[in-house]
């Protein structure tokens, strides 16, 4: 959750910023713009928790979940200073939110499986102490990873006062470097989440009830 919330911030925040200055879109337009996104999520967490999470376990739903937005931030490394929020954003940030979704009820879930019932609130807030602090470092680092990346483009590229137009280039530079940097801290995360998770369904909680007869003998056929 830690490499999510650092990761995920390149979304908030540069996203923002490049279809402001870049595309110029409104505060509020550029909200809507992240709507998809933020609409798509739930679902992704439903259909992980309710169907998949059961039957494989936190693992494959965590990597799986990290892998998709990592393809998601992936996408966004194309958009230039003609881009289209249909065709360059849109997919993208769609991704992103299949994959967070994904991600939020399995690693919840994991996170406090074999809690005892006094500490799960505690086991929760660890959780999003995490992500918390993933999106603090994630403030400094990407900005700092932008600012550089803008700043190398136009000491290459510019002699003198640089152009409003030099300024967009390199603004979307910069952008496109942390895009790049979000892929590959969600490829991190997959690559941790897959050798540290344990493989399987979660253990029952104690003293749920037993199976009944039924459950048992189509376990068995499964």
């Amino acid at each position: 959750m830690l490499l999510v919330g650092i990761g995920f911030f390149g979304i908030l925040m540069f996203l923002v910023y490049y279809m402001q200055t870049i595309l110029g879109y409104s505060a509020i337009t550029s909200g809507c713009a992240l709507l998809p996104m933020i609409a798509i999520t739930p679902v992704g967490t439903s259909v992980g928790a309710i169907k998949l999470l059961p039957k494989f376990g936190p693992r494959p739903l965590i990597t799986g979940g990290l892998l998709i937005s990592a393809a998601g931030m992936a996408g966004l490394t194309q958009i230039d200073a003609n881009s289209a929020y249909a065709t360059h954003i849109l997919g993208p940030v769609l991704l992103v939110g299949i994959g967070m979704g994904l991600i939020y009820g399995a690693a919840l879930s994991a996170g406090t499986s074999g809690v005892a019932p006094q500490d799960a609130g505690i086991a929760s807030a660890v959780i999003s102490t995490g992500q918390q602090l993933g999106g603090a470092i994630g403030t400094a680092l990407l900005n700092t990873i932008a600012a550089t990346a803008a700043t190398d483009w136009l000491a290459g590229h510019v002699t003198g006062s640089p152009t409003l137009q030099d300024l967009h280039l390199a603004s979307i530079h910069g952008d496109t470097r942390v895009f790049w940097w979000c892929t590959a801290i969600f490829g991190l995360g997959a690559v941790v989440s897959a050798l540290l998770l344990r493989g399987g369904p979660l253990p029952a909680p104690a003293g749920a009830p037993a199976p009944k007869p039924s459950e048992q003998t189509e376990a068995a056929r499964s």
